[in-house]
């Protein structure tokens, strides 16, 4: 009976001296407080569990912010910007592309004697007339402006333009195309002054604006018997149509 007792009080002592020690007085609150052991051994358990539903929390947490620095390991994967250094030849492209789009809105070269040919033909009818053809013989599109400034020998006035004759637009050629444009060399009548017979011709082109210089004329030939003109000397605009040219 003796060893019965021992035990009880024994275990009381302790309870008492542990009260006194954390300030609690009698109060079992010890209870809240678990073993270190067994913490550890329910701490393991889930993880060996692999997901059975106990235990889920203190360690378990943990580890699943353990599993957030993995997602770092995929903040690695942003090494892949550096496969952005292949947009700058895509910028490249872009920029060719760009000046390509820029390359066919580009102003055209004006027609003039360094990339054409131009030949100057007497013609039964009208009576009088002369027609000039000028051949795009460059490998830009050209653009025939206004009227040809025209100077027989070494004429000191410029033949005045037909101004029912001028186009709506611009006459332009492509490389291989021609334009035209009448010349009324003499009144049918005979009513014109200062008659002459001319050997030499020189046509002139025109700029963007009027009686601008265009760039080089040209020196088409002549019929060797010459041709004929007097003071109603006129000419008409650059034309599309050789037709047109002549009906002035």
């Amino acid at each position: 009976m003796r060893k019965y007792h021992a035990l009880p009080v024994a275990l009381l002592a302790a309870l008492a001296l542990t009260a006194c020690q954390n300030g609690t007085g009698t109060k079992d609150e010890g209870a809240a407080h678990a073993d270190p052991a067994s913490a550890t051994a329910t701490a393991t358990h889930p993880a060996e569990d692999g997901g059975s539903g106990k235990g889920t929390g203190g360690a378990a947490d943990t580890q699943g912010t353990s599993g957030a620095t993995g997602t770092q390991g995929t903040s690695g994967t942003t090494g892949t910007s550096g496969t952005t250094g292949t947009q700058p030849a895509e910028g490249d492209k872009a920029n060719k592309g760009d000046k390509a789009a820029k390359g066919t809105t580009a102003p055209r070269v004006s027609c003039n004697g360094s990339n054409t040919t131009v030949t100057a033909q007497p013609v039964r009818r009208p009576l009088n007339h002369m027609l000039l053809t000028v051949k795009n013989t460059g490998s830009k599109t050209c653009d025939l402006t206004y009227y040809p400034v025209l100077r027989f020998d070494e004429m000191q006035w410029v033949p005045r333009p037909i101004k029912d004759s001028k186009p709506q637009a611009v006459t332009t050629l492509a490389p291989g195309e021609s334009g035209y444009a009448g010349v009324s060399l003499s009144a049918a009548d005979g009513s014109g002054e200062w008659g002459t017979t001319s050997h030499k011709l020189t046509v002139g082109f025109q700029g963007r604006t009027p009686n601008s210089d265009g760039g080089p004329s040209a020196l088409p030939a002549l019929p060797a018997k010459g041709v004929y003109y007097d003071s109603t000397l006129t000419v008409t605009y650059w034309l599309r149509d050789m037709d047109d040219a002549l009906t002035y």
